[in-house]
């Protein structure tokens, strides 16, 4: 599976007013997908979350922070979002939820979308589907020695389990090259994404993760000891016009 070259990703998670996220999701499909790209990003995909009514969740991407830098600053700085950030600040309580991530290892970016992003407007060509994105959050930093118990010992666990990871990301420490857009630091994170079919799917992979014999005794212990405090998981529904779904 070929991955997106993403060095740098944003996990953003936006808190709104309520009854506004399918105003901001309107916008964002419409006015801020192209226009973001054009000046160097990735808009990897957009998502409402199935848990929290008033909660946006997207990510992006970009090839480094320097250029990170130049692209935030030519799109906040630029015409679209000067048109349309007064309508979209207004939907929004609280924008800063951000972890910066970069891929694992070479194998932990996400994969090049399957078909294209629909137009506005237009179906997506692929079926419906939800994306799990779980967060662990670590006493200290999750190195390469974690990063290879992932993929020797956690990965295969999960795909008995019918949760294969799409991608696989720890914590960027890297200064913020845009201070303009705050992000969560001193914080060590690993965060993982799979694909579902629907809720029953999701709730299908827990359940075989919770009654496997290989994740409670080869699995669980490892992630006790680094845990900083419980997973978070992310249930996420894909926008129509999302390339990750």
């Amino acid at each position: 599976m070929r991955a997106l070259r993403c060095p740098v990703v944003e996990l953003r998670q936006y808190t709104l007013h309520p009854g506004q996220r399918d105003v901001l999701i309107d916008l964002f499909d419409r006015e801020f997908v192209e226009p973001q790209e054009e000046v160097g990003m990735t808009v990897l995909g957009q998502f409402r979350d199935l848990d929290d009514p008033d909660r946006f969740v997207w990510l992006r991407g970009f090839e480094d922070m320097p250029r990170r830098a130049e692209a935030l600053g030519s799109f906040y700085g630029g015409p679209v979002w000067q048109a349309h950030r007064d309508r979209a600040n207004a939907t929004m309580v609280d924008s800063d939820d951000v972890l910066m991530l970069r891929p694992a290892s070479a194998r932990g970016g996400f994969p090049v979308p399957a078909g294209a992003r629909p137009t506005p407007g237009e179906p997506a060509a692929l079926p419906p589907s939800l994306v799990l994105a779980t967060i662990w959050y670590g006493h200290g930093p999750f190195d390469t020695a974690f990063v290879e118990f992932f993929e020797r010992r956690v990965r295969p666990v999960l795909v008995e389990a019918d949760g294969e990871p799409l991608a696989y990301l720890r914590s960027e420490h890297a200064p913020n090259t845009f201070p303009a857009l705050p992000v969560r630091t001193n914080e060590e994170v690993f965060v993982w994404f799979a694909r579902f079919t629907d809720e029953d799917h999701i709730d299908d992979h827990l359940n075989r993760l919770r009654h496997s014999e290989r994740w409670r005794e080869e699995v669980l212990p490892t992630l006790s000891e680094r845990w900083a405090r419980p997973a978070q998981r992310l249930r996420l529904a894909p926008t129509e016009r999302s390339t990750l779904r």
